[in-house]
């Protein structure tokens, strides 16, 4: 099984601005607002050099769910100033974890862990996702708001 046989296989395509190919899975039916009830996505990252889920944060909170594949790597910035680093892979029992709830209005980026090769994940949110609830990270920005992270802000960031 390779990343294009992944692609074809799902028929993903290129996430704009953030990264990495995806397929929309599931879409709730509209709430009052507009906003889907929910969503689900299947989302494919490799290890080439500009693939990689750019710093972004949404309005609700995110579930993310590993599938197969190498570790991923997620940098999470906090609005109160933290930052961590969660590792999704199938790795249990050493710390990795299968599904992980990014709280909504974190900054989130991550891509495959050093020495792999692709990451198979999928992500849900509730309510769903709409293109105007995505912020896309400023390198500027979050560089000054989190100085101990400014590396790897720079590396998950795109113009």
């Amino acid at each position: 099984m390779t990343p294009d046989d992944l692609i074809a296989h799902f028929g993903m395509a290129p996430i704009p601005r953030e990264g990495g190919r995806f397929r929309r899975t599931w879409s709730g039916p509209p709430r009052p607002d507009g906003r889907p009830e929910g969503t689900a996505i299947v989302a494919l990252l490799t290890a080439e050099p500009d693939d990689y889920s750019a710093l972004h944060r949404l309005p609700a909170d995110e579930v993310w769910h590993f599938y197969l594949g190498d570790p991923l790597r997620l940098l999470l910035l906090a609005p109160d100033g933290g930052a961590r680093t969660v590792v999704l892979g199938p790795d249990v029992l050493g710390g990795q974890h299968i599904q992980f709830t990014v709280p909504a209005g974190t900054w989130m980026g991550g891509r495959v862990a050093e020495g792999g090769a692709w990451a198979l994940f999928g992500c849900t949110m509730a309510p769903g996702y709409t293109d105007e609830g995505y912020e896309h990270g400023d390198p500027a920005v979050l560089r000054a708001r989190y100085p101990a992270e400014a590396d790897r802000i720079a590396g998950l960031c795109r113009p």
